[in-house]
């Protein structure tokens, strides 16, 4: 009889700890592992000491950033892990300043985990104003680029939230490889001036959701790149900076895709551009299909809504000839606002690749300056009109 007691007791002692595993995550406290919150002492391995033993932990993890600022280096935080894993970030995490690291290819990775959390109301701080003045992209297709503050390598079931990045000195989130993701709640802060700023970029990654942030940058707000599909995009407001762009796409000769995206519900406040797709000229066959916009307010946007086929940012050094990049079924929805542009409306499409299956559904833009009206500019593009559509001229 005893020894059946005993055996129950082992069993419940054991399914109770496998329960109360389950239910409480395990706290990994960076300062435990000699950070030191003074903005100025190289916390980097304290970090992935912390990370090291969270990621190792055979339940739920949390690694805590307490509040105060942090220095960090180069750190990759690497998977698999045991188990869902958060990043709590309360405190500023800051990039070095020191000018033999701005090359760097990355600053904060997050590569090859499954169930990772990024939250905490914490910032990324990428200190980018120190580094800027050496960005040669403007000037040199052969420039080296400054790196993203957080870049997440095939991760999946995933999300971010309740984070600030401010002064990337590159991209602000960089994403490749990844599925399930979602991202919500994000400030991604650079100024207009700066160069490369992109505020997420998208690549080679699937079911991606982004909603409910704020984007204000010195390129694109978002950009999606080859290779993405399944992208949902909501109540962003996105300005100023490029808009929101596929693309740009045909650069590497290589056959590129993205498909399946919706973007919608969003505002735009004096952007450079609205939603754009751009490709480059004399590409591989590649497409672009499936692409929604929907329910989009434009204020004070250059170039509201834009296909360029002929996409070629640094003038000098463009290749001549027709993109391969065949560019269909595209609906641009109740888009309306003002823009600071006459030509709201530019469909440039390749005359090898006409756009197929382009339709323009109840859109209302308005020019804002006073040297003349709205209008728009086509060609190489086939598709329909339905309801009003300001300004006319197209299809």
């Amino acid at each position: 009889m005893k020894s059946h007691i005993s055996i129950l007791f082992t069993f419940f002692f054991v399914v109770g700890k496998l329960f109360v595993e389950a239910e409480y995550a395990a706290y990994f406290d960076v300062t435990k592992y000699g950070a030191v919150a003074d903005g100025t002492t190289d916390s980097t391995q304290a970090f992935l000491r912390a990370w090291g033993h969270a990621c190792s932990y055979s339940g739920k993890s949390n690694v805590w950033i307490p509040v105060g600022k942090y220095l960090l280096g180069r750190v990759e935080f690497q998977g698999p892990c045991k188990g869902p894993i958060t990043f709590l970030l309360k405190g500023t995490l800051l990039a070095t300043t020191n000018r033999n690291y701005f090359y760097d290819e990355t600053w904060i990775t997050f590569e090859r985990i499954d169930r990772l959390h990024v939250n905490g109301y914490g910032t990324v701080n990428g200190q980018g104003r120190f580094a800027w003045p050496y960005n040669y992209c403007k000037t040199s297709s052969h420039c080296r680029p400054l790196p993203p503050s957080l870049t997440f390598n095939f991760v999946t079931n995933a999300y971010i939230k309740n984070i600030d990045s401010i002064d990337s000195k590159g991209v602000h989130i960089n994403m490749f490889g990844c599925q399930n993701f979602n991202i919500t709640n994000v400030n991604l802060k650079a100024p207009d001036t700066s160069p490369n700023t992109d505020g997420i970029r998208i690549g080679t990654s699937s079911e991606i959701r982004i909603s409910n942030s704020n984007i204000t940058t010195g390129d694109d707000c978002i950009a999606i790149l080859t290779g993405s599909q399944n992208i949902n995009i909501s109540e962003i407001s996105c300005g100023p900076g490029h808009g929101i762009s596929i693309g740009s796409i045909g650069w590497s000769h290589k056959p590129e895709y993205v498909s399946n995206i919706w973007v919608r519900d969003s505002t735009f406040l004096g952007s450079d551009n609205g939603v754009r797709i751009k490709t480059w000229a004399k590409s591989a066959y590649s497409e672009v299909e499936n692409i929604n916009y929907q329910n989009l307010k434009m204020i004070n946007v250059a170039n509201p809504i834009i296909i360029d086929q002929h996409y070629c940012p640094n003038g000098p050094g463009c290749q001549s000839g027709e993109s391969s990049v065949q560019i269909k079924d595209v609906n641009f929805m109740k888009i309306y606002g003002d823009t600071r542009t006459q030509e709201a409306i530019q469909l440039i499409c390749s005359e090898a690749m006409p756009c197929k299956n382009i339709k323009l559904i109840d859109i209302n833009l308005s020019y804002n300056g006073d040297d003349g009206e709205e209008k728009s500019s086509c060609s190489n593009v086939y598709g329909s009109i339905h309801g009003t559509v300001i300004p006319g001229g197209c299809l």
